[in-house]
């Protein structure tokens, strides 16, 4: 088999249109799973009143299905859900009025919640609850203590876990395909279409994702230095 080198050249140039849209879906799941992950955690190490069990089957149920399996229930669901509620109260919102990515947007975010809560818990939970204490006792309140004191350190802790979620979700954004929007994994297949050269085609796309996940093991490395730096006492 002969392969065709300047098919691959031509295909990664076609490709990086396709970049944006990847990082655009891993970088919006991240910071809204994030959120959601840090709630979910807090609820569950605080035990809330109802909540804390809702939290629970809410992670179980995420890591215990497939996230093409939570892709498809939001784009198959969510709009019998929209147009529902739009009938009932009369709202001129529908579901047609989401674009293709917002699915993705929101699958994707649910499916980091579930993954990051137990990576923010168990960085909380790797804090020296002695401090927590010693902030009681100069007078903070809870979110004083956590905003100063424990979520300072905890990032720290997690951070090398967030870094390989990140790069999770990047090769998990693939999926976007069967939801009709195009990101390096179906623009790749649309070129391969086109020309019959799969194996080409799919090299330039391993070769991209490849050198994405090399910039998000960079970034973390260069924020986990400074973040030693700092906890060290030290100046950047």
């Amino acid at each position: 088999m002969n392969i065709d080198l300047p098919f691959i050249w031509s295909s990664l140039i076609e490709l990086l249109s396709a970049i944006p849209t990847t990082l655009a879906i891993t970088a919006v799941s991240m910071l809204c799973g994030l959120a959601i992950g840090t709630v979910v955690a807090l609820i569950r190490l605080y035990k809330v009143p109802l909540l804390h069990h809702i939290a629970a089957a809410y992670v179980t149920f995420i890591r215990g299905t497939p996230m093409l399996t939570h892709l498809l229930l939001i784009y198959f669901g969510l709009p019998v859900i929209i147009d529902a509620l739009s009938d009932q109260f009369g709202w001129s919102f529908r579901s047609v009025n989401i674009p293709m990515i917002g699915f993705a947007y929101i699958s994707f975010s649910i499916t980091a919640g579930a993954y990051l809560s137990e990576v923010v818990r168990s960085g909380l939970q790797a804090v020296n609850k002695g401090q927590i204490e010693a902030a009681y006792s100069i007078g903070m309140t809870t979110r004083q203590a956590l905003g100063r004191i424990v979520f300072p350190q905890a990032f720290a802790i997690l951070l090398p876990s967030l870094s390989n979620s990140t790069i999770s979700m990047l090769h998990g954004s693939t999926l976007v395909f069967t939801v009709s929007v195009v990101d390096i994994n179906a623009k790749s297949q649309i070129i391969a279409s086109a020309n019959w050269k799969f194996f080409e085609a799919f090299i330039a796309a391993a070769i991209i994702y490849w050198g994405l996940t090399i910039l998000i093991e960079r970034l973390t490395a260069m924020v986990e230095k400074r973040i030693n730096i700092y906890n060290r006492g030290g100046v950047t």
